[in-house]
């Protein structure tokens, strides 16, 4: 399933690891390791945030996808299932709206 992961970075902890030049190496295998569609990154809510696109293949993959940024960074993490246009027309046609 095509989900949203948007990382909101403790304002704190983040920028410890910023000092200590340590972000990419925290970042950069998590990211990585998705494959996404898109990463961008950018401030949500005063915090620094990542916005990635993957595909999330089982459920129980959430907790190995979530626990780096939670531990590394403070993060508040959420998860919401997304959809490109191709998805929507699919979806409305299946509802006899397409």
């Amino acid at each position: 399933m095509r989900v949203l992961l948007t990382v909101q970075m403790d304002t704190e902890k983040s920028n410890a690891v910023i000092k200590d030049n340590r972000l990419a190496e925290i970042m950069q295998p998590a990211v990585e390791r998705l494959h996404p569609e898109a990463a961008y990154f950018g401030a949500k809510e005063g915090q620094r945030t990542g916005f990635i696109v993957f595909d999330l293949k089982e459920v129980s993959d959430i907790p190995s996808v979530a626990e780096p940024f939670f531990m590394e960074l403070g993060a508040k993490v959420s998860f919401i299932p997304v959809m490109n246009l191709e998805d929507v027309r699919s979806g409305l046609a299946k509802v006899g709206h397409g």
